[in-house]
């Protein structure tokens, strides 16, 4: 006979950070607003062990030109939420989603005022 084991019982060696569902709906509203503008063509998301990250891309093949991260080890020091820039700068850091987009937004206004 074989054996069964319950998942329940299973140990989960590795967790993962991960976006919630209000967080991944801020993220993707965003996207989706830089895609309708013409600036951004390509997203990718990343979950790791000790961050979970957005990157957003002009075309498929480049760097990314902004990535967000959300970092639970760092939200009691600098803020969990880090935005960093096209060359790895770090443009911003919060212990909110909103502050970090708020660049992004700025930009958004300006791409569509021109």
């Amino acid at each position: 006979m074989s054996v069964v084991t319950p998942i329940s019982s299973l140990s989960r060696s590795s967790s993962q950070v991960g976006f919630t569902r209000p967080e991944i709906l801020r993220l993707m509203d965003i996207y989706g607003r830089m895609v309708s503008a013409g600036h951004w063509r390509d997203y990718a998301l990343s979950f790791e062990s000790s961050k979970a990250s957005f990157a957003a891309f002009r075309r498929t093949a480049e760097h990314p030109e902004c990535r967000i991260e959300k970092q639970p080890a760092l939200r009691l020091k600098q803020g969990m939420w880090i935005l960093y820039g096209e060359g790895g700068q770090v443009l911003k850091r919060s212990h909110e989603l909103g502050n970090v987009l708020a660049p992004i937004e700025r930009r958004l206004i300006k791409l569509i005022a021109d």
